[in-house]
């Protein structure tokens, strides 16, 4: 049957998967909902976004996206309160840095109506797949990408916007072991290391599958001119805790301005916690592990959340961290970041949008 809901033409699957899923044991990013929302950019005009049942899309060999890379993504998380009200968080952000994302990649820009309110419709008929539970969410996933037919170095004239949404658990069991990239490098000043585009997590994936061999979860990307500073840990923003501060990378174009970044700095402000956003050298984290100065070392992003390292791997060793307890400044972040998104302490910066 299909209906039309604030111009998004709905069209609802004849039969739910939901039974098919286990909320007590989810695999990130294996499991989608019942639908999947689609709109086409044609000739620089957006068409009416359509909510059809999730299933396989068929393209020519010839989709300019495959070829030359014209694709961006975002990242973003639905929760469930106690009221089991649907809750989005800071969509407007995901939403800026979305096109952001289509401006560095010479991309249409995407317009906030199709954005949010494809988003909010989309959760509103899948609402039973958002999973309770402090450490589940329903992770969407909104992409773009260039839908043009034709073999030639140029930016597409048409696109073609999703978005897709998952069930989503915690990301990693276990505290990460991640090692210092010295000889790869993520981006450079003047590249796409800012935008979220597919070509910045292919060009990931050789280092990241080297470290894996040598035992490592994720990798410590370091500065492209001279490998001395840190920048990203793999898809996180990654935040040190010296001497009860929190010190981390300033964002620039060779960094991915994240929004779990920002909230957690905000966040941190709040509680009266010092804060700094600097360049960050891989000898002062060293040096900080080794004398007992640099107590926690955390990944920050919207998949993991805020994700404790284990130890850094710096030229063949091994500095271990000390594990994670309810005093930890990450420990805090997360559970204040937790309490906010899913409705249990009161939302006073703003950030919580009822679907």
């Amino acid at each position: 049957m299909a209906t039309e809901t604030l111009n998004i033409k709905v069209t609802k699957t004849k039969e739910s998967k939901i039974s098919q899923f286990d909320p007590n044991n989810i695999s990130f990013g294996t499991v989608f909902t019942d639908h999947m929302l689609v709109a086409d950019c044609i000739n620089g005009e957006w068409q009416t976004p359509e909510i059809v049942p999730y299933g396989e899309i068929a393209y020519n060999p010839a989709l300019a996206s495959l070829h030359y890379g014209q694709s961006i993504f975002e990242g973003m998380k639905a929760f469930k309160n106690e009221a089991d009200e649907v809750l989005m968080f800071r969509p407007l952000e995901n939403f800026k840095r979305f096109n952001i994302s289509a401006e560095r990649m010479c991309m249409a820009q995407v317009p906030e109506e199709i954005f949010i309110n494809g988003l909010e419709e989309l959760l509103k008929i899948d609402a039973a797949w958002v999973p309770k539970g402090e450490e589940n969410s329903l992770y969407l996933r909104p992409f773009m990408f260039a839908s043009d037919v034709y073999l030639g170095v140029r930016p597409s004239q048409n696109y073609r916007f999703m978005i897709i949404m998952s069930p989503a658990g915690q990301y990693y069991a276990t505290p990460p072991k991640v090692k210092v990239e010295t000889e790869f490098i993520r981006s450079a000043e003047g590249g796409v290391g800012y935008a979220k585009c597919a070509g910045n997590y292919a060009a990931s994936l050789y280092p990241a599958k080297l470290a894996a061999e040598q035992g490592y979860t994720q990798l410590l990307w370091t500065d492209a001119k001279e490998h001395k500073y840190f920048e990203e840990s793999g898809t996180m923003n990654v935040m040190f805790v010296k001497e009860g501060k929190i010190v981390t990378p300033k964002v620039s174009t060779t960094i991915l301005k994240g929004i779990t970044r920002d909230t957690l700095l905000q966040l941190a402000q709040s509680m009266g916690i010092e804060i700094e956003e600097r360049q960050v050298s891989v000898a002062e984290i060293i040096e900080g592990i080794t004398a007992g100065t640099v107590s926690e070392v955390f990944g920050v992003g919207t998949a993991v959340v805020v994700s404790p390292f284990a130890a850094i791997g710096f030229e063949g060793t091994d500095y271990k961290l000390a594990e994670i307890n309810e005093n930890s400044v990450s420990n805090k972040l997360k559970k204040a970041l937790n309490d906010i998104r899913t409705g249990k302490i009161a939302d006073t910066f703003g950030w919580v949008w009822k679907v």
